[in-house]
């Protein structure tokens, strides 16, 4: 069966090409774009990472899309589906994710791709619910959570399990968003 390949006013949501890897390894790199996580990728890990999404869509039939832009740059980063590999309150779950190479920031794509692949997950996967989860001081991230019209309450954060305990980035904060309050226009 073919991969999804979701399209949205400005950007295609597609499967991985080996081309992707090049630029992928440069945004694991840039300590701009891994600020919020526990450390920048060199080439083999980011080329790990790539190939276990690849699993995920073979296996799943959805996955962290990569992006690009029509008529534009061939690879800005991924957005889309994922599912968390460890134990929380909240699990099993779906989680709507995403990572762009820093000079698309500020142009809207996370938001308009993510709500694609929340769309997507709504309708093509019928999931009631779909969550997403960052650290607290991850001010963008919260911003396109809350434009997709995600939900935030302040119980409701955790301590992410994949990190040692009294890491600085192991504090988290889940938001929510339902399928009934999910607005693939907003």
């Amino acid at each position: 069966m073919p991969l999804p390949v979701l399209n949205t006013s400005r950007l295609v949501l597609r499967p991985w090409r080996e081309s992707d890897l090049a630029p992928f390894a440069a945004l694991n790199a840039d300590p701009r774009v891994m600020e919020h996580f526990p450390k920048c990728l060199d080439r083999a890990e980011s080329d790990a990472m790539a190939q276990r999404i690849r699993e995920n869509f073979d296996r799943l039939g959805y996955g962290l899309w990569a992006v690009e832009v029509q008529g534009g740059a061939e690879f800005i980063g991924f957005v889309g589906l994922n599912v968390p590999r460890f134990e929380e309150f909240f699990t099993p779950a779906i989680e709507v994710g995403w990572r762009l190479a820093c000079e698309h920031w500020g142009q809207g794509y996370a938001t308009e791709a993510a709500r694609a692949a929340l769309q997507f997950g709504f309708e093509e996967l019928r999931q009631a619910e779909i969550v997403s989860f960052t650290v607290p001081a991850n001010v963008r991230s919260r911003r396109v959570m809350e434009r997709l019209g995600m939900t935030h309450r302040t119980e409701e954060v955790f301590e992410h399990p994949l990190l040692e305990v009294g890491h600085p980035l192991r504090p988290h904060v889940l938001y929510r968003l339902t399928a009934a309050d999910f607005s693939p226009g907003r």
